[in-house]
């Protein structure tokens, strides 16, 4: 057996024990897996877990980004990884393409904690995110809330960010509740983004590690619309009013955000 082949076989047993000691480690706590995508397949996302928001409108952001639909250039499972891959190119009016992956109507949460283990792009102009909005329809933002897991600008390397927005506390009104924490290896690791989140408190965690809380403080929904179905998106922007601000580096493309697993847990009958 080649050395190569060695490796990779250990690697592989390290990763399965990794996610049996996690598994482990969420029974313990009380936690019961309630959905999950391993992307132990080949194609494009599972349509049963994932649906796509599609267009170039700027997403309220002046994002410079088109995200496409059932197209595997921009968002694909290979070797057990979920690929979101941002292009340079000429695609419907824009000068870049890539996914935004929900699971609006697929996988709809009122409470529980959520895990993506994730490996980031690098590069000026890039804005991956992992995060959450309210799935009322018509969504009404800020007012139906929005989780921010994971949020990476790439002018600013290694600076994950965590938010939380509503109607009363919302980066508009610059009132939003925030923080920061630092993953040198944001883009050569892979790394575990989570959120935990009740009737009570939102808190935001990489590799076990908390670093964000909000709290509820009983004053209505303005404050507190995270006691509502909420919904997972999974998404790399280009440009925009934040990812944007110290420009686009073109000669990054094509970048790629990795996924190795989405795991949603639950207590109780929630």
């Amino acid at each position: 057996m080649t050395i190569f082949l060695r490796f990779f076989l250990f690697l592989a047993v390290i990763i399965l024990i990794y996610s049996f000691i996690g598994q482990k480690v969420a029974n313990a706590q009380g936690w019961r897996m309630v959905w999950s995508d391993e992307f132990d397949y080949q194609g494009l996302p599972d349509s049963s877990k994932w649906s796509y928001d599609i267009g170039n409108n700027g997403w309220g952001n002046n994002e410079l980004e088109y995200y496409t639909k059932d197209r595997p250039e921009n968002a694909r499972v290979e070797n057990g990884h979920l690929i979101i891959e941002v292009r340079h190119e000429n695609w419907e009016g824009s000068k870049y393409s890539s996914a935004r992956l929900v699971t609006r109507g697929k996988g709809d949460w009122k409470s529980g904690r959520i895990e993506v283990r994730a490996l980031l792009p690098k590069g000026l102009g890039t804005w991956p995110a992992i995060w959450m909005l309210g799935s009322a329809d018509p969504l009404k933002w800020p007012d139906d809330g929005e989780i921010d897991i994971m949020e990476h600008v790439g002018f600013d390397p290694g600076a994950i960010h965590a938010s939380v927005h509503c109607k009363k506390y919302n980066h508009v009104l610059h009132t939003q509740k925030t923080a920061i924490t630092q993953v040198p290896d944001f883009g050569d690791r892979f790394h575990v983004y989570a959120v935990e989140w009740d009737d009570e408190q939102v808190g935001i965690f990489v590799d076990e590690i908390k670093y964000f809380s909000f709290y509820n403080e009983h004053s209505g929904h303005d404050a507190w619309p995270f006691s509502e179905p909420m919904h997972l998106l999974l998404n790399i922007a280009v440009g925009g009013n934040w990812g944007g601000q110290k420009g686009v580096d073109d000669s990054i493309f094509p970048v790629k955000m990795l996924v190795d697993y989405v795991r949603v847990y639950q207590k109780g009958d929630r």
